[in-house]
């Protein structure tokens, strides 16, 4: 991996991958793809190429691996859990009909293609607790059902052209970078930046709700990590199981008044996430990514809380 193209760069993952890889591979081309009026600012713009790649476009995405002489592409563009269920057609066209088009120059190209996953793939019949790598996946979402689309499909183009196809599902994922976008989990960005506001927090999600979640630098390391994977010892390609905690609302809240004890959170429940969080999973077993390419978180709750309160303070300019 040397050049690649990330598809969704000025998204929630995709801001920060970019720069990480541009970290781990400063002799090569890392770029940044954006869409016509969502282009790159700041230090994503001034520290490597960037081309204009829409997912639904399919010349875009060969134009650009042609151009960069791109061996890995990241494909990052989707709509979030809650904002695709309002978009639902939308939501099919980028996140499948998007990864047949990049999947297709990847054929063509000999490139190899990551396509992350999500808990969201998981539906009710799925075993809630330590959700197993191989299980049963009817999801009641239309971002779940284009998620398990695009591991069957991404497998479908290893088995069938060869194409080097990889991914994780991701659990809920917190940053302190990007801003909330529209995601079931994200109640768990948003309750950080309350408490380091001085806010009470209006937590769309009951008690007891418990979801997997991860801190972004877990997910990038994972991101990069499985690309690197000898693939000889892969038994599984899409998509792998990764996981670092495991909480509900009042188990995050009470963590945050260890560090701010004035912290209050209020309910105010969104019906539409609360279905969608019940869909999902309590925690996952990522046992097969430990043993396949050794996968191993670095956060759990307490470290995360304590870096994110940090860095949060820093990025708004409040002092402690």
């Amino acid at each position: 991996m040397k050049n690649v193209l990330v598809i969704g760069a000025t998204g929630q993952i995709g801001t920060e991958l970019t720069m990480r890889l541009r970290q781990e591979y400063p002799n090569g081309n890392i770029v940044a793809g954006y869409i016509k009026g969502a282009e790159p600012k700041g230090i994503v713009a001034e520290s490597g190429p960037m081309a204009e790649v829409d997912i639904t476009n399919a010349q875009q995405i060969a134009d650009a691996v042609e151009k960069y002489h791109v061996d890995t592409i990241y494909n990052l563009a989707a709509l979030l859990s809650a904002t695709a269920e309002a978009k639902p057609q939308l939501a099919w066209k980028i996140g499948v009909g998007g990864l047949y088009n990049t999947l297709e120059v990847a054929r063509e190209k000999g490139c190899a293609v990551f396509t992350p996953s999500s808990i969201g793939s998981f539906g009710k019949g799925t075993p809630r607790d330590h959700t197993p790598q191989d299980t049963i996946q009817r999801p009641e979402t239309i971002y779940g059902i284009t998620k398990v689309t695009g591991e069957m499909l991404s497998d479908y183009y290893t088995r069938r052209f060869g194409v080097d196809t990889r991914s994780v599902r991701f659990p809920g994922l917190i940053s302190y970078v990007a801003p909330p976008g529209g995601g079931t989990t994200d109640y768990a960005v948003d309750i950080y930046y309350s408490a380091v506001r001085g806010e009470t927090f209006k937590c769309p999600l009951k008690p007891g709700t418990f979801m997997d979640m991860m801190y972004m630098p877990d997910a990038l390391r994972a991101a990069i990590e499985i690309m690197e994977a000898n693939p000889d010892r892969l038994v599984h390609r899409n998509s792998f199981n990764v996981t670092s905690m495991s909480f509900d609302p009042e188990i995050i809240s009470n963590k945050i008044r260890e560090y701010v004890p004035d912290f209050k959170m209020e309910y105010e429940l969104d019906p539409l996430r609360q279905a969608i969080a019940d869909s999902w999973p309590n925690s996952l077993d990522d046992t097969c990514a430990r043993e396949e390419w050794d996968w191993k978180p670095q956060y759990d709750l307490d470290s995360m809380t304590v870096d994110m309160l940090k860095q949060l303070r820093i990025k708004l300019g409040i002092e402690k």
